[in-house]
């Protein structure tokens, strides 16, 4: 019996081994909450062990504004106005801010912000967050925010609704 399941793990593993061999890719879909139109991408693409860059574009956002952004604890976006995704992912138990400061929740991202037609392209560099591991983000959400965040207001950065999510999973 336990040679069975050790051959069954190994082969397991032979199905991932070969998407962690290359450097890995992440990706989230994002879908509309009710009553909102946002849509696009957001890739996470592995740097190191604990650095990963982010590339967003989207659109239907409100023209010339700015959003709040994160990464939120669970992949679970079954509820229609997002609120199922949870909190802001948070392992370290940092405070809320932006993402360039040293003690800050790992999914703080900052804010998207929109052009003229409500299109928003970001690339960012995170540190201290991983695809995999205790700092992973697979499986869990991305959340977009219908106001900007403040960087500072505790725990979320007085942002507002859930306008947009979407469940991180691996890219090819």
């Amino acid at each position: 019996m336990r040679r069975g399941i050790a051959t069954l793990a190994l082969l397991s593993l032979g199905s991932v081994i070969p998407a962690l061999a290359a450097d890995p890719q992440a990706i989230a879909v994002i879908h509309p909450t009710k009553n909102n139109k946002v849509e696009g991408t957001v890739r996470f693409d592995w740097v190191s062990a604990s650095q990963v860059k982010i590339i967003v574009d989207v659109k239907g956002l409100k023209p010339n504004s700015e959003h709040g952004f994160h990464i939120h604890e669970f992949g679970d976006v079954t509820a229609n106005d997002g609120m199922s995704a949870g909190g802001h992912f948070n392992p370290k138990k940092g405070k809320h801010a932006g993402p360039k400061d040293h003690n800050h929740h790992a999914g703080d991202m900052g804010n998207l912000k929109s052009d003229a037609q409500g299109n928003a392209h970001l690339e960012l560099t995170m540190n201290d967050v991983s695809l995999f591991g205790k700092e992973g983000i697979l499986g869990r959400a991305v959340v977009i925010h219908a106001d900007r965040d403040d960087l500072k207001t505790q725990p979320t950065g007085n942002s507002g609704d859930r306008i947009a999510v979407g469940v991180i999973g691996l890219g090819k």
